[in-house]
Parts: C-alpha cells; sequence; structure tokens
C-alpha cells in the first residue's frame, strides 16, 4: 500500500468512525442516566436521515438548513418517544424498557416503510458543495473531510455541555446517583429530556451526514446494521461515558477499513468486517469487561 492510498484509507476510517461515534454518543448518554439501553437508537438515526431528503427534496434546503431541520425535529422524536414509551416503565424491570425499545424500533422501520417504500433514497447531486474562496482562487472541501470537521464540533459541543454547564452537571449527577439529585432540587424529568434530545439530535446528524458520505443508501432498515455497530463503539469505549464512545467508534471505523483494505490482497472480503467488530467487542469485554473508558461502580436498586 502506497503513501497515497494510507491516507486516504485513514480519511475514510475517520469518516466512519466519526459516524459511529455520533450515534454511540446517543447510546452512551442514555445508558449514563436511566441505564437504558435504547434499542431504537439506530431507527431514530434513519429517521434523521428521511428529514433530510424531505428537507432537501420537499423544502429545497441545503445542507446546513437540511441539517439543523433534521436535528430539531429528530430531537423532538426522541422527546416524544421517551415521554410515551419509556417514562411509563422508568420503575419497571429493565426488561420492559428493552423489550418496548424493540417495539418503537420496529413501530419506526415499518411506519417509514409505509410512508416512503421500500425503495432506496438519496439527496439531490447539488445538496452538498462545500468550500471557500481566498481572493479569485475557491476551494473545494472533500466530503471526508466535511464530515470529519463537522462530527468534531458536534462532540466537542456536547463536551462542552457535559461538562461545562449546569445542565451537564446535573446529568453527571443523575448518572452518579440518580435519588439524591432530586433532593437537590433539579428536576429528573428535564435532565432525562435534554438527554434523550441531546442524542437523538446527534444521530439525525449522523443520519444526514451518512446519506451525504454514501450516496443512494437511505432505507427505512438502514438503522438496523449501523445502530448495532453504534451499540458496539459505545460497549467498547466504556457505555455512559462520551469520551468512550467517541473514541470506540473510531476505533471500528479503523478496524472495518483496514481490515479490507489490508485484507483485500491476501482475499479477504469486505463480508469479514462484522465478524472482525463482533470479535473485537468479544476480545476488549473478556480482557477489560467495563470497556475502555468505563469504570465499575456499584448500583443501587
Amino acid at each position: 500500500m502506497d503513501l497515497d492510498t494510507l491516507a486516504q484509507q485513514f480519511l475514510n476510517a475517520l469518516q466512519l468512525g466519526s459516524l459511529y461515534a455520533l450515534v454511540a454518543l446517543g447510546y452512551t448518554m442514555v445508558y449514563g442516566v436511566l441505564l437504558l439501553i435504547n434499542f431504537a437508537h439506530g431507527d431514530i438515526f434513519m429517521f434523521g436521515a428521511f428529514v433530510g431528503v424531505f428537507g432537501s427534496y420537499v423544502l429545497g434546503l441545503p445542507f446546513l438548513p437540511t441539517l439543523v431541520v433534521s436535528m430539531v425535529a429528530t430531537a423532538l422524536l426522541g422527546v416524544t418517544i421517551e415521554k410515551i414509551a419509556y417514562k411509563p416503565l422508568r420503575h419497571a424491570s429493565r426488561l420492559s424498557a428493552v423489550i418496548t425499545a424493540l417495539g418503537v424500533g420496529l413501530l419506526l422501520e415499518n411506519g417509514m416503510l409505509a410512508l416512503t417504500g421500500a425503495d432506496p433514497r438519496k439527496y439531490p447531486d447539488d445538496f452538498f458543495a462545500a468550500g471557500f474562496t481566498i481572493g479569485d482562487t475557491s476551494v473545494d472541501l472533500s466530503v471526508r473531510v466535511v464530515i470529519i470537521l463537522v462530527a468534531l464540533l458536534l462532540f466537542l459541543g456536547l463536551y462542552y455541555i457535559v461538562q461545562h454547564t449546569k445542565w451537564g452537571m446535573a446529568m453527571r449527577a443523575i448518572s452518579y446517583d440518580k435519588f439524591a439529585v432530586p433532593l437537590m432540587g433539579v428536576s429528573q424529568d428535564q435532565i432525562i429530556t435534554l438527554t434523550f434530545a441531546l442524542g437523538a439530535g446527534l444521530a439525525a446528524a449522523a443520519g444526514i451526514l451518512w446519506g451525504v458520505a454514501f450516496s443512494a443508501s437511505l432505507s427505512p432498515y438502514m438503522g438496523l446494521r449501523v445502530g448495532w455497530k453504534a451499540f458496539i463503539a459505545a460497549v467498547v469505549g466504556g457505555i455512559g461515558d462520551i469520551r468512550g464512545a467517541a473514541l470506540g467508534g473510531l476505533l471500528l471505523g479503523f478496524v472495518e477499513i483496514f481490515v479490507v483494505a489490508l485484507g483485500s490482497p491476501i482475499g479477504i472480503s469486505s463480508s469479514y468486517r462484522d465478524l472482525v467488530s463482533f470479535a473485537l467487542l468479544l476480545v476488549i469485554l473478556v480482557v477489560r469487561p467495563t470497556g475502555l473508558f468505563g469504570v465499575a461502580r456499584r448500583q443501587k436498586l
């Protein structure tokens, strides 16, 4: 592999890993606050991508306004799902919440299938155009570079909210002791609502960027594979820690891209990517059950 090819594969890995990381952040935030694995999160990612299709074709919006509209609409969906499906089950068994999450995912998938049909969708050819002008020189930015930069900015924004705002402090406090926080005058409902809104908004951004990166790949079932991969990334990084989710997503992206890049010359096909992804999960859980950044803690019942 020459240096130019290596650089291209490195960017491909960063792009794919950034998308996995954005989706994984939603898994890890919800788990950190509610100890709930939101298995419908992959389908929320799908919903955000299809809102982008609506914004681009029906409303004629360019990339950035479509991204904002999709994030807001999908955040509202995430909050609605939490209020209707998950809030009544907060004191029920975790199995009930897991089954409900799977049911919500099926509802989103089949609802979108009924609305749009089974044919794959894509954004308009002129949907994404990024660049800037220096004097008389026009500089076009690579799709991969923009996706990586947008993902990085979103992660830094989330990290700032979680680490340096009162809302973020409350989220971390609920994650540590959900019983004591209400005694301090903090509304648990408001923090949970914010958590779902942020996680769903990031999933929507990932859905838009996925559609830009992989043309004609938007379908009602696109969230299944991506959702499971992002869940793997969250567990590998240490579910409940946003740094771990980001690192896990990047690690998974690099593994998948370089398995194909390095394995093709020796006859290893791209179909082995999933095998390696799940094998990576098993190895890390055997060596470090809490994930790379996870910390074992005693849970109050």
